[in-house]
């Protein structure tokens, strides 16, 4: 395009480019390897034996080596918002790195002993310090535990959801509130003491998976509340009205209209919710206290959960019994994974199609 207010000495038009200059696409990532390798080089100068420092280093050179040559190329304003990318991309690395180092030392140390005999087999008279046995006791008491403390937990966090977005008015409605907020804060210790002290030393009852599942209860209530209730306040008003105008009960509204749109989003939330507890050890340790045999009954004696078996046995000490907290570990962080993929196929099942 030409500017016709710029002319040259002889009258002419001069051409004036309104095209701003940009950096090829490829100079991120090529700015990149040469900042990765600056910070390798500075950190062998500097006698560096950390790799995390020169990680750091090589991040430093890549925002603020990107900064420059923008500002240069492409002005300041366009500068900023690569700065901008820069530290989201150098975040989001940040947070992938450890994550991905954490399962990639899982898996490696965890399949050594993770095998059909170390699923199907428990510890039975195995000693902790010799190699064998396995984690299907662990296995069992994990599923019970957690699928006895759903039960409790999803009908009343559901029902408590349903409460405060649909009738919930007033000061019982705040008061609610209130607690759903400081129970989801709670540290999972403080909720194995209350069951512990309640159901163990004043009731007399024994340890048992069903005294640690009511303990993972109260810690997934208030999930399954904040969950369900925000997924019912995303449901139209207009839903509500509709079948309130046709002379349908509030109750029969919730019942048929509320809770068909809003399934989706609270099994995910359900889903998470269990996923949150599976993995919580305190409790546990407190009133389920752990076995080395089968126990298919959660309301009698001493049961064995996942988190409990990982903490055992690397609390034994020996080459043995690493390799199966390893293995377990493995396990445990698979059937987390497992429940979020659900979550999330649930989700995308049960969302509202959009398109015509």
């Amino acid at each position: 395009m030409t500017d016709r207010r710029a002319v040259s000495d002889g009258g002419s038009p001069l051409p004036v480019s309104l095209k701003q200059p940009r950096l090829p696409r490829w100079t991120p990532p090529v700015f990149a390897l040469v900042a990765a390798g600056a910070g390798y080089g500075i950190g062998q100068a500097a006698a560096l034996d950390s790799t995390v420092q020169c990680a750091l280093i090589a991040g430093a050179v890549f925002v603020l080596g990107t900064f420059a040559l923008a500002a240069g190329v492409e002005g300041v304003r366009q500068a900023k918002d690569r700065l901008a990318t820069s530290l989201v991309w150098l975040a989001f690395l940040l947070a992938v790195v450890p994550l991905a180092s954490l399962l990639w030392e899982t898996v490696a140390r965890g399949t050594k002993v993770l095998d059909g005999y170390f699923l199907s087999h428990s510890m039975g008279t195995t000693p902790d310090a010799l190699p064998g046995g396995g984690i299907y006791h662990a296995i069992i008491g994990t599923l019970e535990q957690v699928g006895l403390a759903t039960l409790i937990a999803a009908p009343i966090g559901l029902l408590t959801a349903i409460y405060l977005v649909e009738y919930g008015r007033g000061k019982l409605a705040r008061v609610v509130t209130f607690f759903v907020d400081v129970m989801t804060g709670i540290p999972s210790i403080v909720a194995g003491l209350f069951i512990l002290s309640v159901w163990i030393l004043i009731l007399g009852f024994g340890p048992s998976g069903f005294a640690g599942a009511m303990a993972l209860a109260i810690l997934m209530m208030p999930v399954v509340v904040r969950s369900t209730e925000e997924m019912l306040k995303l449901v139209p008003n207009e839903l509500r009205e509709a079948s309130l105008a046709l002379g349908v009960p509030k109750w029969r509204t919730i019942l048929k209209v509320v809770l068909p749109t809003s399934i989706g989003g609270i099994t995910t939330g359900v889903m998470l919710a269990i996923a949150r507890i599976t993995g919580e050890t305190a409790p546990v340790l407190l009133l389920v206290w752990g076995a080395k045999t089968i126990n298919n009954n959660p309301f009698q004696d001493a049961q064995q959960s996942l988190p409990l078996y990982v903490f055992q046995q690397w609390q034994q000490g020996s080459d043995a019994s690493y390799d199966r907290a390893w293995a377990a570990a493995l396990v445990l962080i698979a059937f987390v994974m497992i429940l979020n993929l659900v979550a999330r196929g649930i989700a995308r099942w049960k969302a509202p199609k959009t398109g015509r």
